[in-house]
């Protein structure tokens, strides 16, 4: 059992806050404003909420959760010390405020500086690892698709960090490709776009990737 804590109190959050404690760990989500996560808690008991600070001093492992425009900002409310030596699971995206075009959706990074970078960056003494960006929410805890595991594609600079994301993605059902450091991200994170695209154009959402190998 893990301490978890998340940052995001969204969909994503709560969806992943849930999973974290069916499948057997604390879970407190951060937040300013409990009101936002009192369905959460009235469906999920066990959980708890506090502060980004506490939340920071208090998690094993960190969830970072909130939209991709707010993600500095959610980081930086934990202290940094608190952080530091921590494994962060980085499931933001750089979504720009601007509507999607023939349902592409509009980033406010490069493919030469991913979010994930600028986190990395932020908070250098911890462990960030790229990991359920690519999916929705829907599928993130114990996806099925008649028996075939999904692959969940992660980055990051630890070793160790990512050795601890891909037991998670063990738990909750997914198989792990390890794609390297946290440059990485700057190809992880366009994914995202690439799953929205079938959803926006076809209202396709029920679908995920699957990297296939001989």
């Amino acid at each position: 059992m893990s301490k978890i804590g998340i940052l995001g109190t969204g969909m994503v959050g709560q969806v992943l806050a849930s999973g974290f404690l069916k499948h057997g760990h604390e879970v407190t989500i951060a937040t300013r404003d409990p009101g936002k996560v009192a369905d959460w808690l009235d469906k999920n008991p066990d959980g708890k909420v506090a502060s980004h600070k506490e939340v920071g001093a208090w998690a094993d492992m960190i969830v970072l959760a909130s939209k991709g425009t707010a993600a500095l900002e959610a980081i930086g409310l934990c202290d940094a010390k608190d952080l530091a030596g921590k494994t962060i699971i980085d499931t933001t995206n750089p979504i720009a405020d601007a509507p999607p075009t023939n349902g592409v959706l509009h980033y406010f990074t490069t493919l030469e500086d991913s979010l994930m970078e600028r986190l990395q960056r932020a908070v250098p003494t911890a462990h960030f690892v790229k990991a359920f960006n690519s999916v929705g929410n829907a599928y993130m805890v114990d996806p099925d698709f008649g028996g075939v595991k999904p692959t969940m594609f992660i980055c990051g600079n630890d070793a160790g960090a990512k050795k601890k994301v891909t037991a998670v993605l063990d738990q909750f059902g997914w198989e792990t490709e390890d794609i390297g450091g946290v440059e990485g991200a700057r190809a992880i994170e366009p994914l995202c776009i690439l799953w929205c695209m079938p959803g926006f154009t076809r209202n396709q959402w029920t679908h995920a990737f699957k990297l296939l190998k001989k």
